[in-house]
């Protein structure tokens, strides 16, 4: 499949300002200023795309959630098979009283898993789910009161520079599931240069990376039989008309997942079901009938690639473990001095 459909004629001409009384229909917008022309300027692109963070509404949270449990979507029982059969040699290789920065959290049950072995002194759970983070941790103090907790709710995508309430000593990022492969290696490498400056010298990066598979077995784990991976992207756009006060009918559009072996990625797509207009705060644009708002790329790698790329960002790798598939990767990596 072809990632560029027929796009109108002009998509920036629909950008003009509405009626006064088409406008006064919209719904009303409840991100900021930056997040609209954020959103706006990707639908308004020739090709239409949306940024994948836009997923994690709170039912976008619980529905990625649900993904995780289905047969088909094997990252996160891999990953988790190999933290279970590896998780006491990556502690001795870690050590235990650092700082666990967990990126992209979500329910914090992956590094609640880890706690026993890495014993950390503080957990840093970042998410972009701000409320539904916050419940995590409310529940997970009360498993845990021996350990510090400092929830951030906030977008890490872009780059972030921690809180003075983050511990400097021996901060270990902790980044599983393989959401790396959400970013082109080229945004990879800078993201992971930030993830550095941020270490310190003694700090350091646990990641989880997804690896190159058959093409069958990873169409399948984004297009799921039952339909929850589809729900997961539909309800994007139930977000973005909240966010930015679009009329977006999600029953007019559909769900189109597809490995490019080319490009070595996962693309998710939604895809208009019919003609349409669609509106927004300050905006509007034509859809035409096949025509696409790219969701995500989920970039693959081999385990000798993304060594390599972590070198450019300036972490060393220090071990690689996989599952006996080798169809996934946990990697621990320590920043390389200046």
């Amino acid at each position: 499949m072809s990632l560029r459909m027929t796009q109108p004629a002009s998509p920036l001409a629909a950008a003009t300002s509405l009626p006064i009384a088409a406008a006064s229909l919209l719904r009303p917008a409840h991100g900021d200023a930056d997040l609209i022309g954020e959103i706006a300027a990707g639908l308004l692109a020739p090709a239409a795309h949306c940024s994948p963070k836009f997923f994690y509404d709170g039912l976008g949270s619980k529905l990625f959630e649900a993904i995780c449990e289905l047969p088909e979507y094997y990252p996160t029982r891999t990953e988790a098979a190999i933290f279970a059969r590896h998780g006491a040699d990556m502690a001795a290789a870690i050590g235990g009283g650092g700082t666990l920065i967990d990126l992209g959290a979500g329910n914090c049950a992956k590094a609640a898993s880890l706690f026993p072995l890495l014993r950390p002194a503080q957990y840093v759970p970042v998410d972009i789910s701000r409320d539904f983070l916050l419940d995590a941790v409310e529940r997970l103090q009360q498993r845990f009161p021996q350990i510090a907790m400092t929830a951030l709710g906030l977008d890490f995508s872009a780059g972030f520079a921690l809180p003075a309430s983050v511990r400097a000593e021996r901060r270990l990022f902790f980044y599983p599931g393989s959401s790396i492969g959400n970013f082109t290696p080229e945004q990879a490498v800078a993201f992971l240069r930030g993830l550095r400056d941020n270490a310190g010298a003694d700090g350091g990066l646990l990641i989880g990376v997804d690896l190159v598979k058959d093409s069958a077995v990873l169409d399948a784990a984004y297009d799921d039989a039952l339909g929850v991976t589809a729900a997961f992207n539909l309800n994007l756009l139930r977000h973005l008309n909240r966010l930015i006060g679009a009329d977006f009918d999600v029953t007019q559009w559909r769900h189109r997942a597809f490995y490019k072996a080319d490009a070595g990625r996962i693309e998710m797509h939604l895809e208009a079901r019919a003609a349409q207009t669609v509106h927004w705060q300050g905006g509007s644009r034509r859809f035409a009938e096949g025509e696409r708002i790219h969701t995500e790329d989920s970039y693959k790698y081999t385990r000798q690639g993304f060594v390599d790329l972590l070198q450019r960002a300036g972490f060393a790798s220090r071990a690689v473990w996989t599952d006996p598939a080798g169809w996934f990767a946990v990697i621990h990596a320590d920043v390389i001095a200046d």
